[in-house]
């Protein structure tokens, strides 16, 4: 029988075992205080539980724990076990079809808690708020994956916006991602010649993947960046295309909560300017009007053209 404290040693040296990749018997020995043989005892009583810890030979020698056949007993810090279980509840709004998969788990989970961090969960409450993406389903998000992973051109169907069946398409998988409540995959499309972002629950992938590719550099410094210039209409640089400036007849106060990602200087009373971005001049001169005040345009001239597109298609409009 396994006493308390043999429990408590076998739990800090799992615990050591999974911090790291190797780790040689004396440097455990000396961290849990005890004696080399008590650690040899010790491991081959974790691999009785299931957990394949491979010997590594050298002039210490030492431990790894590897993956084994089947799933042993896991051992999470507290830390660890919020952090798992608030995954599980954002996993529920994921769109990636494993809802009742991660309910599921996020009650196992709950069910061996010790109370005080069952506590600690149930006070973490929260709803997703969205538009309620497409759900993609997992068979469609492993396959992309597998194909990034393995660097291979994927070839699959495009569906178009409106359901109809999409052109068939060849690309360089680089990266899946997930961005603004939906799945993505980024790629080089082969028949373009060019970078595309392609909506994941419009992807119907075809078997077998194509042929084994050397990865390109993307045209940004990261995926995220390349990602967040094309959701903004630019080509590479995180930037909005067009950026302009005015001065608005309020106070900073009232602009500053909606000026997003503008920046917003205080002119006095009644008075500031707010310069910010959008994708096209039109669209920029309809977000500085949503304030609904006085407007004075500092620059640059396409902003001053734009207003005064919009103000005759407004008049237009109204009659």
């Amino acid at each position: 029988m396994t006493s308390a404290g043999t429990t408590e040693r076998l739990l800090r040296l799992l615990s050591l075992l999974q911090s790291r990749r190797d780790w040689p018997g004396t440097v455990l020995a000396d961290r849990l205080e005890i004696s080399d043989r008590t650690v040899r005892r010790d491991v081959d009583r974790l691999r009785e539980l299931g957990y394949s810890i491979h010997t590594t030979m050298g002039p210490e020698g030492g431990y790894r724990l590897e993956a084994g056949s089947e799933l042993p007993p896991l051992l999470f810090d507290d830390d660890q076990v919020i952090a798992l279980a608030i995954a599980l509840q954002s996993a529920t709004a994921a769109g990636a079809g494993i809802e009742e998969g991660a309910l599921r788990a996020l009650t196992t989970v709950r069910q061996v808690m010790p109370s005080r961090l069952r506590h600690r969960l149930d006070a973490v409450r929260f709803a997703a708020i969205g538009n309620n993406p497409p759900t993609v389903s997992t068979d469609v998000l492993l396959a992309l994956s597998g194909a990034v992973r393995a660097c291979e051109v994927l070839r699959f169907d495009y569906g178009s916006h409106d359901g109809d069946d999409g052109a068939r398409r060849r690309v360089e998988a680089h990266h899946l991602v997930t961005a603004q409540g939906r799945w993505y995959l980024v790629g080089w499309d082969l028949d373009r010649d060019d970078w595309r972002i392609f909506r994941a629950d419009r992807i119907a992938p075809r078997t077998p993947t194509g042929p084994r590719f050397t990865p390109r550099p993307l045209p940004a410094a990261s995926v995220r960046e390349f990602v967040s210039a094309r959701f903004k209409g630019a080509d590479g640089v995180d930037g909005w295309p067009c950026r302009g400036m005015v001065v608005i007849a309020l106070p900073a106060s009232a602009v500053a909560p909606f000026a997003g990602d503008g920046v917003v200087e205080d002119l006095g009373p009644n008075r500031c300017s707010l310069e910010i971005g959008s994708w096209s001049w039109g669209a920029l001169a309809a977000s500085f009007g949503r304030f609904e005040a006085e407007l004075e345009v500092v620059g640059p001239p396409q902003l001053a053209a734009a207003f005064g597109e919009l103000s005759a298609r407004f008049a237009k409009a109204g009659g």
